[in-house]
């Protein structure tokens, strides 16, 4: 445990804009780092409008060459509907492959009975399939992601030719009222940093604050972004302090935190002695 006089987040404003189920090890983390830590979850989730497509997908899973998944919520999302349709993952004789977008993700795919073949470099889908390029040549990849996932990664293993087939396995829904209501709450005392998942987070937080009242944060509130789309959501939204933290690995957000805050301290030190 690392002592929080030593840590750049000591009494530092941290918000959390993920589920608390998937927060508590960070968390716990940054509070031991000194930070105080708020959550603010910006995106809930809510199964399948329609499963037909990734029921169809299950039934045969064993004729795909890869499946990709692009976050352990997908991960989630099969692994429950396979123990729904009375086919449960572990049990199966024969999986294809994963790819993962990152070692957070490949840890979910590893535990839910997949091999995990590879995980991508730039951690982002459309690098995945970049990265795997010419290995997908007529493969059958089966990719589940949500409802409001970003296009490019199908186009992007079509280019590579890949046999694509994309389903639906959960839904990305706006924040509930509960939590809309949490806004003013958790920012009426300032924020240092706040915390991006993805580019859904971004937009839902934008469309809260408005555009105006988001630009109001620049130059004063650190905005961290897990994975460059998510980084390039907030690049859209005009912000330009931005730190990349390379996955969903609490180790990852952590580092690219302090290591910001760090270089931030320095330069103020700094610019005091010169002034």
């Amino acid at each position: 445990m690392a002592n929080p006089i030593a840590s750049p987040l000591a009494g530092k404003t941290i918000i959390i804009t993920r589920v608390a189920q998937q927060s508590s090890e960070l968390f716990e983390e940054l509070s031991a780092r000194g930070a105080i830590v708020k959550l603010l979850p910006l995106v809930s989730f809510a199964a399948s409008e329609d499963y037909a497509p990734m029921d169809a997908a299950l039934s045969s899973i064993e004729s795909f060459d890869w499946i990709f998944f692009t976050s352990s919520n997908a991960v989630q999302a099969v692994e429950r509907r396979g123990e729904e349709l009375g086919r449960s993952l572990n049990a199966l004789p024969k999986l294809p492959p994963a790819a993962a977008v990152g070692p957070a993700t490949s840890g979910a795919a590893e535990a839910a009975g997949f091999t995990v073949e590879y995980v991508a470099a730039e951690h982002s889908g459309a690098g995945l399939a970049r990265e795997l390029g010419a290995e997908l040549r007529g493969k059958k990849v089966l990719l589940p992601r949500s409802d409001r996932a970003n296009p490019d990664l199908p186009a992007v293993l079509r280019k590579c030719g890949a046999l694509v087939t994309e389903v639906v396995a959960y839904r990305n829904l706006p924040p509930s009222s509960t939590d809309r209501g949490k806004v003013d709450e958790c920012l009426k005392d300032g924020v240092d940093g706040i915390l991006f998942y993805s580019p859904s987070a971004v937009q839902n937080f934008l469309g809260l604050l408005g555009s105006e009242r988001m630009a109001s944060f620049q130059g004063r509130v650190l905005m961290v972004a897990i994975g460059p789309t998510t980084a390039n959501a907030l690049s859209g939204a005009g912000i330009q302090r931005i730190a990349r933290a390379a996955d969903t690995t609490t180790k990852a957000v952590v580092e690219a935190l302090e290591g910001h805050l760090a270089r931030t301290k320095r330069r103020s030190v700094g610019g005091a002695k010169e002034a």
